[in-house]
């Protein structure tokens, strides 16, 4: 099975960056490390045919695919990911090359999230949004257990581009891990753990 997360934020800005207080210094970029530490490690390692694309408004889309990247001096902490993400951001805004050793292997795409999701679509991707309100999940389990490509889109934390026009019209099917609420990044462990079980 190849999975796909796709999460996006409106809010990340690390103009005002400091790691005593990442949460509210970076426009809860924390939500976003946390969901990519989440989507890529495994219990020892980096997990298999799993990716996370990142789309941060101010800054661009950014691929975290284990297959590229080094565990051996991969940050597995969300402190340290966290830190080392944004020293990735303030050198990629202005092209320096000082800290792109450690994300090296983070490919940069120019596709807005619909472009990308329009993108895998035509790759033959299975599509789902998570939402509270959607389709109940282990309902469909089965179903989308015998799926060997699958992309889950978490949205953005304010869910305003869930409900978008552009979004909207895509008619993709909409699913729901139950009535309570979670973390993204909760979500994306939920996930893995019914899909990557058998």
């Amino acid at each position: 099975m190849n999975l796909i997360f796709f999460i996006k934020s409106v809010t990340a800005d690390i103009d005002n960056y400091t790691i005593k207080d990442i949460p509210g210094s970076t426009g809860r970029l924390d939500v976003i490390s946390r969901c990519v530490l989440s989507a890529i490690l495994g219990k020892d390692s980096f997990e298999k045919n799993i990716q996370i694309w990142v789309f941060l408004d101010r800054y661009g889309t950014f691929i975290f695919n284990p297959e590229f990247l080094n565990n051996k001096i991969f940050p597995k902490n969300e402190l340290l990911f966290s830190d080392y993400f944004v020293e990735f951001l303030q050198s990629y805004s202005v092209k320096e090359k000082k800290y792109f050793k450690l994300f090296s292997s983070i490919k940069v795409s120019k596709m807005s999230i619909i472009e990308a999701i329009k993108h895998f679509r035509t790759l033959n991707y299975n599509l789902y949004i998570l939402h509270e309100q959607g389709q109940n999940f282990f309902e469909l389990l089965n179903n989308i257990q015998g799926k060997e490509k699958i992309l889950f889109i978490i949205g953005s934390q304010d869910d305003e581009f869930l409900k978008s026009k552009e979004l909207l019209e895509l008619k993709i099917p909409t699913i729901s891990l139950g009535n309570q609420s979670y973390l993204a990044s909760s979500v994306i462990r939920l996930l893995k753990l019914h899909l990557l079980a058998l």
